[in-house]
């Protein structure tokens, strides 16, 4: 970007991306200025129209502020440093009195609309003559320059420049008096110009004295404004805040009715944190209960003390304390009890001492105190992509103060939303409203209204999202979004963008890029080839030009819809802005002028300095570098050059476009070949010396999709939202967020939770249904593309996360004495997602079956499930009820009990066991726990008995579990039926009997619940033996509990336990006789998850044997040594190991000798798949014994050895013999195809081979029986198949056929023998195909008789000819004759009587099948031949007779 005046910049009133209307309308209307060649000319009439409109249009207001503002920049420096619009105007038209009024005359008359033209300037004299051309290469571009004076307005050394000076001025207020009174209308407009110009002249006129001091002042001022804007970019406030922290949280308490409670807290933080109370998650307004509560902050310490409790202040508090770094909140909750018993109420006191607001003053006049609270506050919002959405909520501010707004601020994701096109901000007065007019998926996120009054503020937050918009092509991917500018300069921009979540159900093939000049609705493709990676620098860009982007994603269906465009950015070098200067040309149009320095004559710029690859991807390489430090006044050219790795031949890469930033985007790359850099520059003196080249530099992607998340883990949250939480991805680099998606159990169908990738490991889910069970997978995003899906969370189903317990139950008496008794109850059921922090007992008297009022037994909560109640009255008889707290507060109270007896118990026998549970609950298994009975009888207990029986059985079938009694209090039930229900009881023994059963445990069934795991035993690669257990189902406050023998381990020096997130270990230090027994691992607040593992003697050895073979390791061998023959008769040894790191070794070893690489051996191992190989030329004699390859891969080993000797290693040499022999067999030509039959279907013989690597010279002879077969035409080896036909194929043909090949490379042949059994089949085969050939059989009639005939292809002897009539053969006599005439094989019937009618049969017999042919000679048949044969020989009798 270039340069701006000090004003300017401090009121940042210009925008690089030309974003501002006003400049938009000044840089066309320069363009069109331009084109038409338009020259502003002060003190000439060389003015267009348009340019004097523009002029006139702005001299009102200049000349209004010119002669105040002068006086008042020194004077109110700091004002002018927080000045408005007005000070622009006051700091512009200074600045134009000032430089314009002062400014070259003869500067002026130079055309300026070449100042930013593109065009190549004007060329020195001595380089248009071609001086100094043996500098420049030939095929190079010299860039031509032309220099400017500019000089600065101010004070003047000559006196010839400062009347030039005052001549510049006075021409242009004549210029400006020349156009005055344009109409009518303007006169009192004009009037107020002139006196403003006439007072612009007397300043002017002013001593020479004068000026210099008014001009030290102006210099004065600016750098007074320089310095404070210095300070205040160094002054980082960041370093000074931090957030809230709680150094004292607020604690729970229980109090009386009446009382007074106070809740005291102490917070940190800077600027200091405001602290706010609620009740149940609403702000605790103390105007609205007077004298209820006291809130006071003094020191840092913070009180809420409640008055005069009642049951409703029974409650959970919440402390909020808040700044400007974030939020923290501390909990607490007040516990009210209602007092039964006689008081007096005197001695509680309300304490109702109410502070009154304090209200100071601000700096307004109005109240610095404020309450400021929201109603009708928007909920979490979903939307679609075009759609319209309004986030509002009420304000309500006490109090209320006319003329005296508050400050609000929306948010999104913690950064501030300002109003755009996109998004608007409205204000009522009471309610405040953020609309968007057209939803993208970049407005997706946590929005909050952050409203301030006075020193007071607050805000609430809720999520919005952005669904897709409906695809124009079914499955195509969604818009991809975030589409911004990473870097800018004259020849090129780096845009970027996220990856949308949506691929429309096949993966993104890649993305195309569009631009848009500012200005023009033309959209242009970038890129011709979709590019993968997120990040594309676009090129072909017009210097000085403002452009907007947007990105479409692509796959196998088509091209997605467009994302939102990016905000315009100039293709501006912001490395060049130190040597450009900018400055208002026409202060009332507000052009920007760039003036280029003269260039030093005759300097060659030096060669640039560290050049580097800045970013490298599979489409393009980006270099940066520094300019030269020698390089003149003028500005410099760049070409780049590249040269492939290894090679010192470097090509000129931009030669038809010059460079003119010190950054440069290659396309047109070979992907996965290396490259070398280097840049020149050029100026108008020549082309100077090269740069060094970089290092050496691949074509491909160097940032890698990152691995995906792991540990899924969702928990719930509201009725309609789940949290999810995971662990990031490992070593990912340039990470953009993660996407998470959900799907109801067994739908298959997966949608996205969120539409813009969210950051840190953590994420709420909305908008899922009401009681459906969900999973849950994520994936990672950056620049290189997305991750693969993470594995599926387990399933969870929706509803809220913390409720009160369910009540307990089971309420029984464990042990009674005069005046008190034990009683034990059963935990809840449902524990409500929290642990329950305690239990609360109240009593009543029965008196005649009439029950009393209840009581309370207990203040303080009671964390058993058993409690002694005392002050009790003898034989009295009572009922109670037990109510179960956590921290979302106290349950329902117990069904009532039923009546006890307080009395003196007496008997020997113990009482009953307590607090039965059971775990680990598997569909034939469980585990059953109690607790000794309180009352133990006369004598200790002894042991147990456990009784079961099926839920629904009766009472006479309960069964005993256990013949002895157990010493243990827990037992696992072994046998149970899957999905039956059960109840247990347990009943205590001591040496006076068996006592009173337990209360029921169950009813349980029988079932193991989905997503249950088990503690699993690991040996590690040091041979340490540990438990393991992993929970997918844990509450917020779950933690493990291991047990040996159903005991806790805590503080056992033999183990040691680490958890971690939703998994834990225990680690046997040495694992010995000692160790044997059941550990068991719980999961506290859960539904009862817990899992076992017995170490007996048997597990004990078969674990110490894994951990002394993991101590010593052996190396896991996935195929032994073998040995191959290769194609070339190469002889290759190798085996497979199961795996092998980077550092495993191998000998090799043959007849107990380490043998070594060289020339008869050639070694290779390959860790990724694990084989090793040994390769060797050929087999000698030498080479029979023994191999052997020993692998060494860390600590463990591994060896394969194989024999070969004997008849084994002769076998293996002569198959490598004739592997290597063919080999070279083949080098020439050769067969590939050896010589075969083929009986055509004109049963002739086709004698065919097929041959290989022939060429034109290549010469194919025919022999049998050694004789040279003449062949009447040559081959042309068409599909590389040579043939010999055969025609009539007889025993004369029977011989030893051979064919050989030959060339200048070698020869080849092949040999067919046709005798004896060879000649035999096919001799078969030839008969077969002229039986096959045969005719249907045909009557003719002659003049001896009937003939039946039928035609063959050709007949030879071997072909068997038998007749038979009606199914008997027939007996050859002179009547009954067959034969062959030719191809015709006949049957002659001479003087055909009766007796010859019937069915012919003729069989031809080809040696192996008989095939038949038939014809019926009888009825019509039989007489029109009779009588033909009659005919004809009564013709032959008269032919006879006439001769």
């Amino acid at each position: 970007m270039m340069s701006l005046p000090f004003y300017q910049k401090l009121h940042e009133h210009y925008d690089r991306s030309y974003h501002n209307k006003n400049l938009r309308t000044t840089m066309s209307q320069y363009q069109q200025e331009k084109k038409s060649s338009a020259i502003y000319t002060h003190g000439s009439t060389a003015y267009s129209s348009r340019s004097s409109a523009a002029h006139r249009q702005k001299s009102e207001a200049i000349s209004q502020a010119s002669a105040t503002s002068y006086q008042q920049q020194a004077s109110r420096a700091s004002e002018f440093a927080l000045s408005s619009a007005v000070s622009q105007k006051a700091a512009s038209a200074y600045d134009y009195g000032f430089s314009h009024g002062l400014t070259d005359s003869s500067l002026m008359l130079e055309d300026y609309s070449s100042k930013l033209s593109p065009q190549t300037k004007r060329a020195k004299k001595s380089l248009l003559s071609g001086e100094k051309k043996e500098n420049l290469p030939s095929d190079y571009m010299v860039p031509i320059f032309s220099g400017r004076q500019v000089h600065v307005s101010g004070i003047t050394d000559t006196e010839e420049e400062r009347i030039k000076e005052a001549a510049a001025y006075i021409a242009q207020r004549n210029l400006l008096a020349r156009e005055e009174g344009v109409t009518a209308a303007k006169q009192s407009t004009v009037s107020k110009q002139s006196t403003s110009m006439l007072r612009q002249e007397e300043g002017f006129e002013k001593s020479r004295k004068v000026a210099i001091r008014e001009k030290a002042e102006h210099l004065s001022l600016k750098k007074t404004l320089e310095e404070t804007e210095a300070y205040h970019k160094k002054l980082n406030e960041d370093n000074l805040l931090h957030a809230p922290e709680f150094v004292i949280k607020p604690r729970s308490h229980t109090v009386w009715e009446k009382e007074n409670v106070k809740l005291h807290c102490s917070v940190a933080g800077w600027p200091e944190p405001r602290l706010t109370w609620y009740k149940n998650q609403v702000p605790i307004d103390v105007h609205a209960n007077p004298g209820k509560y006291i809130i006071e902050s003094r020191y840092g310490m913070h009180t809420l003390e409640i008055n005069a409790c009642d049951f409703e202040d029974t409650a959970q508090y919440r402390a909020s304390a808040m700044n400007v770094k974030g939020e923290l909140s501390a909990y607490a909750s007040v516990v009210v009890k209602r007092y039964k018993g006689e008081f007096d109420e005197t001695r509680f006191h309300a304490g109702a001492s109410t502070l009154p607001l304090s209200f100071a003053v601000t700096p307004y006049g109005y109240a610095s105190k404020f309450e400021i609270h929201f109603d009708d506050k928007f909920d979490v919002s979903f939307g679609r992509e075009g759609e319209t959405m309004s986030l509002g909520c009420r304000v309500v501010i006490t109090p209320e103060i006319k003329h005296f707004q508050p400050e609000i601020q929306w948010y999104r994701n913690g950064a501030p939303v300002s109003p755009s096109k996109w998004v608007q901000t409205h204000w009522s007065g009471d309610r405040a409203t953020l609309t968007f007019s057209h939803l993208n998926k970049e407005d997706e996120g946590l929005y909050t209204i952050h409203v301030r009054m006075g020193e007071y503020y607050e805000q609430y937050s809720a999520y919005v999202f952005v669904r897709d918009a409906d695809a124009e092509i079914e499955g195509a991917p969604a818009s991809p979004l975030d589409v911004v500018s990473l870097d800018a300069n004259k020849d090129y921009i780096i845009i970027s963008w996220k990856q949308p979540a949506v691929d429309g159900g096949s993966p993104i093939l890649g993305y195309f890029i569009d631009k848009c000049e500012v200005g023009t609705d033309s959209w242009s493709q970038c890129n011709d080839t979709p590019v993968k990676f997120a990040r594309f620098p676009v090129t072909g860009l017009i210097e000085g030009r403002s452009y907007i982007f947007r990105v479409r994603a692509v796959n196998k269906t088509g091209i997605g819809l467009p994302s939102r465009v990016s905000e315009p950015v100039a293709a501006l070098d912001p490395a060049e802005k130190a040597r450009l200067k900018s400055r208002p040309s026409a202060p009332w149009t507000g052009q920007i002028i760039v003036t280029e320095e003269e260039p030093t004559e005759g300097i060659v710029p030096g060669p640039p300095t560290d050049l580097s690859v800045i970013e490298a991807t599979q489409s393009y390489v980006v270099l940066s570098w520094k300019p030269p430090r020698q390089r003149g006044h003028e500005g410099i050219l760049y070409f780049v050059e590249k040269c492939d790795a290894g090679t010192e031949n470097w090509q000129q890469v931009n030669m038809e476009l010059p460079v003119k930033s010190p950054r440069f985007a290659l396309f047109d790359l070979t992907e996965g070949k290396s490259y070398r850099f280097r840049v020149r520059c050029s100026n108008s003196a020549g082309v100077g010396e090269p740069s060094e080249a970089t290092e050496v530099t691949m074509v491909e992607d160097k940032l890698d999709t990152p691995k995906p998340p792991s540990n899924i883990i969702p928990s719930r949250n509201t009725d309609t939202s789940v949290v999810v939480t995971w662990e990031e991805s490992k070593d990912a680099k340039e990470l953009v967020g993660y996407y998470i998606e959900s799907s109801i159990v067994g739908s298959g169908k997966w949608e996205p939770c969120n539409n813009n990738p969210v950051k840190g490991t953590r994420f709420t889910c909305h908008g899922l249904t009401t009681g459906q069970s969900y999973i849950f997978r994520v994936r990672a995003v950056n620049a290189a593309g997305l991750s693969e899906y993470s594995q599926d969370s387990e399933a969870i189903e929706v509803k809220a996360a913390i409720a009160a317990p369910s009540p307990p139950y089971d309420i029984t008496c464990l042990e009674s004495f005069r005046d008190s008794m034990v009683l034990g109850w059963k935990q809840p059921d449902k524990t409500g997602g929290a642990e329950i922090t305690g239990y609360y007992v109240n009593y009543r008297e029965v008196i005649d079956g009439v029950p009393g009022r209840w009581r309370e037994a207990n203040i303080k909560a009671v964390s058993d499930e058993a409690y002694k109640i005392s002050n009790l009255k003898e034989n009295m008889v009572y009922q109670f009820q037990v109510a179960a707290m956590n921290i979302a507060g106290l349950g329902a109270p117990s069904a009532v009990s039923a009546s006890f007896k307080c009395e003196e118990w007496t008997i020997a026998v113990p009482g009953p066991p307590h607090s039965l549970k059971y775990s680990e609950v598997r569909k034939t298994s469980l585990v059953l726990q109690w607790k000794p009975p309180v009352h133990s009888g006369r004598t200790p207990v002894t042991g147990y008995f456990v009784d079961m029986k099926e839920a629904s059985a009766k009472e006479d079938q309960w069964r005993g579990l256990n013949e002895a009694a157990l010493k243990n209090t827990y037992l696992r039930v072994q046998g149970l039926k899957e999905g039956v229900s059960y109840v247990f009881r347990v009943r205590a023994v001591n040496q006076a009997g068996v006592g009173k059963p337990s209360d029921l445990a169950g009813p349980v069934v029988a079932e193991t619940r989905p997503g249950t795991k088990e503690v699993v035993v690991n040996v590690d690669d040091d041979g340490v033996i540990s438990l393991n257990f992993e929970c997918d189902q844990m509450a917020p406050n779950s933690e493990f509990t291991w047990s040996k023998d159903y005991v806790p381990t805590e503080e056992s020096p033999r183990l040691e336990v680490e958890s971690k997130g939703n998994k834990t270990k225990m680690t046997f230090k040495d694992l010995g006789m000692e160790d044997l027994g059941i550990y068991s691992c719980d999961v506290t607040d859960t539904d009862g998850i817990a899992s076992s593992y017995l170490i007996d003697e048997e597990e004990l050895k078969r674990l110490l044997a894994l951990s002394q073979e993991h101590k010593f390791p052996t190396v896991p061998v996935k195929s032994e040594l073998a040995v191959e023959i290769l194609e070339k008769g190469q002889v290759r040894f190798w085996m497979q190991a199961e795996k092998l790191s980077g550092n495993a070794k191998v000998n090799y070893i043959f007849n107990d000798k380490e043998i070594f690489e060289g020339p008869k051996y050639k070694m290779h191992i390959d860790r990724n798949t694990g084989i090793i190989e040994m390769f060797m030329e050929k087999l000698q004699d030498e080479d029979e014994g023994t191999y052997t390859f020993q692998v060494q891969d860390g600590r463990a080993t591994g060896h394969s050895t194989l024999v070969l000797i004997g008849d084994v290693y002769k076998k293996l040499q002569k198959e490598a013999e004739f592997q290597r022999q063919e080999c070279i067999r083949k080098q020439g030509p050769h067969f590939a195809e050896y010589l075969s039959w083929e009986v055509t279907g004109e049963c002739n013989v086709l004698l065919k081979c097929k041959v290989a690597n022939i060429k034109k010279e290549t010469h194919i002879v025919w022999y049998k029986d050694e004789r040279e077969i003449s062949v009447d035409e040559k081959h042309d080896f068409k599909d590389g198949i040579c043939t010999l036909l055969i025609t009539e194929f007889s025993k004369k043909d029977a011989g030893i056929y051979e064919v050989i090949l030959k060339d200048d490379r070698g020869k080849d042949k092949s040999r067919l023998k046709l005798v004896d059994e060879a000649f035999k089949e096919l001799m078969a085969e030839v008969c077969k195909t002229i039986a096959l050939s045969a005719t249907d059989l045909k009557i003719q009639s002659t003049v001896e008789g009937i003939r039946l005939y039928s035609f063959v292809t050709y007949y030879v002897d071997d072909l068997k000819v038998n007749w038979s009539h009606n199914g008997t053969a027939i007996k050859y006599t002179d009547r009954v004759k067959s034969g062959v005439t030719g191809e015709q094989i006949w049957l002659q019937i001479n003087e055909p009587t009766p007796s010859d009618k019937g069915k012919y049969v003729m069989e031809l017999f080809d040696g192996k099948t008989g095939h038949q042919k038939t014809v019926d000679l009888s009825g019509q048949a039989y007489d029109e031949a009779f009588d033909e044969f009659q005919r004809l020989k009564q013709a032959a009798i008269v032919e006879k007779s006439k001769s």
